[in-house]
């Protein structure tokens, strides 16, 4: 519910701080007073349309914000959440702000966060609904009609398996397009990726292929080079008959040797050499097994190099490395399994899709069944209703109209909406184009009185419900704005004594001029002041004894 509304520099307000509790709370003051104020500032926190003129003269800007109660709005909480809008301290409390500069652009934010209109807009209707003849009439709108019909009448649970059931076949309904979609792009890519495959399979590419080629190939081909240089090495090393390291390392070790006694350094540099002697001969016995075993080869080296052409040139049809190209086809080849899987996917869509279909339908025929039955109760107790409120020749009609498609869909098989005629012998015509402003308040009022134990709308505002009624139909409205009041939150701006004394709360709106400017303040009112404002409603600024004690008996019956 609404806790709080706060104003600053908003049309003839400087600041306002209102705070709102449960029950029906009403709205009075004089014709021109500002009454309408509050609700229009209530109204650009809910995303209404703003320019510059809402901003008090001399004023930078427009700052406005209302905070809601959403502990226990579950749709509000949920969006919220989806929105990455939630409270960091997990509260239940959501803040809407909008902010109107001088020059008439305009920021909303939620909980601290710049949000669009749109989005001020979406979560301000599971918040608040005002009736009235502004752009918050939710009662205008056929989805709000499914919504009230629901609430009122059919299992929630059975209305949410209607609506998970209805997801789950809007997505597998989308696969099945886009699969049939991409079944000639399929086709085509298919015989391209089973020529590619099908040209490197030819080749055995084989694993690290193409890095061994390479290391061979620069062996072969120098290999004159290589043979040349071993066999010099091993020349220097052992067979040079002239010297070699092996004699001469054996030469110093003789000459060290009769000196180890005489000098531990002297032995532990012969340790050394002895060691190194160790190290040379191993190094000579991989030398000469090298030297055996490699020989130019010009035919092997002649191989070697077509090979690595061809996997060069392979590698380049593809715009890769010839190292990349046993990757390439472990990649062709899934994607190859995965186009040749697409029919088999296709097939088992299609049988999820009957499936779907299929628990659908019978979850969709119940909720129908429980919506038939539901909209001719509804249509009956609105209807009586609406002869208490004085309109004894309207009648409400709850009409169900088959879905256009046979598809499935959200609402189900058939489109709610609600239809009125107001007057003998008019046909039942759609609520804006047949009802007036002071008529669709009374006909919104008395479907909300009826569903308000179901609705999820968790504050509903009337302003000036009861224009062009007075007397008896005027307190009747007032009861029946005051039974609502027991279930939601009730906000009402009126002009009616019979109406503002049902109120649980009383809030007084004037005008006052400080520094040769007007300004709009608000007041709750006690009880002695609620008294003395029903009895100026009932006989102007000079009301007699006799009013204020018909106003006292009044407001004392509640």
């Amino acid at each position: 519910m609404l806790q709080q509304l706060s104003i600053k520099n908003y049309a003839t307000v400087d600041t306002l701080e209102i705070e709102f509790r449960s029950g029906m709370s009403v709205i009075t003051g004089e014709t021109g007073a500002g009454k309408s104020i509050i609700l229009g500032a209530l109204g650009l926190t809910l995303g209404d349309r703003a320019d510059k003129t809402v901003v008090r003269s001399g004023a930078r800007k427009t700052d406005i914000c209302a905070a809601f109660d959403t502990s226990e709005i579950n749709s509000a909480q949920q969006w919220l959440i989806e929105n990455d809008l939630d409270s960091e301290d997990d509260s239940a409390i959501c803040i809407l702000r909008r902010v109107v500069n001088k020059e008439g652009r305009s920021k909303g934010y939620v909980n601290g966060s710049p949000v669009t209109m749109a989005s001020l807009k979406s979560l301000g209707e599971m918040l608040i609904d005002i009736h009235s003849q502004h752009e918050h009439q939710s009662l205008l709108h056929r989805t709000t009609h499914q919504r009230l019909l629901d609430d009122y009448c059919v299992n929630q649970k059975q209305l949410g398996r209607l609506r998970s059931t209805w997801k789950q076949w809007q997505q597998n309904n989308q696969q099945i397009q886009e699969l049939s979609r991409q079944s000639d792009e399929f086709s085509a890519q298919t015989q391209l990726l089973s020529y590619q495959l099908s040209e490197l399979d030819e080749m055995a590419i084989g694993s690290h292929e193409a890095e061994e080629l390479e290391e061979e190939f620069r062996s072969l081909n120098h290999a004159d080079e290589i043979i040349t240089s071993v066999e010099s090495a091993l020349n220097l090393c052992c067979e040079s008959d002239e010297q070699n390291v092996a004699s001469l390392i054996h030469q110093a070790i003789a000459v060290l040797t009769d000196l180890s006694d005489k000098n531990e350094q002297i032995s532990s540099i012969t340790k050394l050499l002895e060691s190194s002697k160790i190290q040379l001969h191993e190094a000579v016995a991989d030398l000469r097994a090298f030297h055996e075993k490699f020989e130019a080869d010009p035919q092997r080296l002649e191989q070697v190099n077509a090979r690595l052409s061809d996997l060069h040139n392979i590698a380049r049809k593809h715009k890769i490395k010839p190292a990349q190209l046993t990757e390439v086809i472990a990649s062709l080849r899934e994607e190859l399994d995965r186009y040749q899987n697409s029919d088999e996917e296709l097939d088992q869509l299609k049988a999820n899709d009957e499936l779907l279909t299929e628990q659908y339908q019978t979850i969709a025929r119940d909720v129908s069944k429980q919506r038939k039955a539901g909209a001719k109760k509804l249509s009956g107790q609105v209807n009586d209703s609406l002869h208490q409120l004085g309109m004894p020749h309207a009648k409400l009609e709850v009409r169900l109209q088959a879905a256009e498609s046979a598809k499935p869909s959200e609402s189900g098989l058939e489109v709610v909406e609600f239809l009125v005629s107001t007057n003998p012998g008019q046909a039942p015509g759609a609520l804006r184009a047949i009802a007036s402003g002071g008529e669709l308040s009374r006909i919104s009022l008395a479907i909300q009185v009826i569903t308000a134990q179901t609705s999820q709308t968790p504050s509903l505002v009337f302003d000036e419900v009861d224009v062009g009624i007075g007397g008896g139909i005027a307190r009747v409205v007032g009861e029946l704005l005051r039974q609502l009041g027991q279930k939601t939150q009730i906000l009402c701006v009126t002009h009616q004594a019979q109406v503002a004394s049902q109120g649980h709360h009383h809030f007084y709106v004037s005008k006052i001029t400080q520094n040769n400017a007007t300004l709009t303040r608000i007041e709750e009112l006690e009880k002695t002041a609620i008294v003395k404002e029903v009895a100026r409603m009932l006989g102007g600024d000079h009301y007699s004894d006799e009013s204020l004690a018909h106003a006292e008996q009044m407001v004392a019956s509640n």
